[in-house]
């Protein structure tokens, strides 16, 4: 009997581990064959497991009160169930965010599973979507970054030419961690970039550059945290700038504060 062919909705079951025995066997001696749908399966299997990572501790609050109740009325329920679609969708996306129409004032909005909407300065969206880049890729293995360490120079110049402007790396040695490499990723209006180092365990940190923040003041150290992600975040002249690791807030912070004085300095 011909196998059935390997159909999108098979991989996508074997991402989310729903398959049957048997068409799991089927779909794994497939990936072995097909070694760029396994790095797709790869990729979409670390953005799970980051979305849970940040999220899932919000399963463990209170039900609000507006939750709980009986809706009044269809509209009701049907409006509850158009705020929860949102997040889902925008959650996915990397932030639970509407963008309004007081985008020159630089103002995010938040839309929640209770319908109401939240009003969010940017530049902690900038850090919300550094934390989730943060745990997408630096569980991978094999491939946490596009360009590795030992082109720095030719990362540092794409990443300028990319973003519009003069991109540094931070020198961490010092402190125990050394540059793995980076990425382009894509930012609330345009393309950002993500440094990576580790230390000598593995622990890896990130720092998330980011020019979308342009239409705000300097701004000190400003402290997030998504999940296990610890954040440190502020803006400096056109640049916004996020340092995210599950480490310590302490030796986080004083990491952010090297990061910092060094971008500070101009380029030799």
């Amino acid at each position: 009997m011909k196998p059935m062919p390997i159909t999108e909705a098979d991989l996508q079951g074997y991402v989310d581990g729903l398959l049957p025995e048997e068409r799991l066997e089927e779909v794994t001696a497939y990936l072995e064959n097909n070694p760029e749908e396994a790095e797709r399966l790869r990729t979409y299997r670390h953005q799970n497991q980051a979305l849970h990572l940040l999220f899932d501790p919000v399963l463990d609050e209170p039900v609000p009160t507006r939750l709980s109740a009986r809706p009044s009325s269809n509209w009701e329920l049907l409006r509850r169930y158009a705020a929860i679609f949102i997040v889902a969708v925008f959650a996915g996306a990397g932030g639970w965010y509407l963008h309004g129409a007081a985008q020159s004032s630089s103002v995010t909005w938040i839309a929640s599973a209770a319908g109401s909407v939240t009003r969010v300065d940017a530049p902690l969206m900038m850090a919300r979507r550094a934390a989730v880049a943060h745990a997408v890729y630096t569980p991978d293995p094999r491939r946490p970054v596009e360009v590795g360490a030992d082109q720095e120079e030719a990362l540092v110049r794409w990443l300028s030419k990319r973003i519009g402007a003069d991109v540094r790396a931070p020198k961490l040695a010092p402190l125990g961690y050394e540059l793995i490499g980076g990425r382009l990723l894509p930012g609330q209006s345009g393309p950002v970039a993500q440094f990576m180092y580790h230390d000598g365990a593995g622990q890896r940190l990130t720092l998330y550059v980011s020019t979308d923040q342009v239409q705000n003041k300097d701004t000190g150290f400003r402290f997030a945290q998504e999940g296990t992600v610890n954040v440190f975040y502020w803006i400096d002249g056109k640049f916004g700038y996020a340092l995210s690791g599950s480490i310590d807030r302490g030796e986080l912070a004083r990491i952010a504060n090297t990061v910092y004085e060094q971008l500070d300095k101009p380029a030799k």
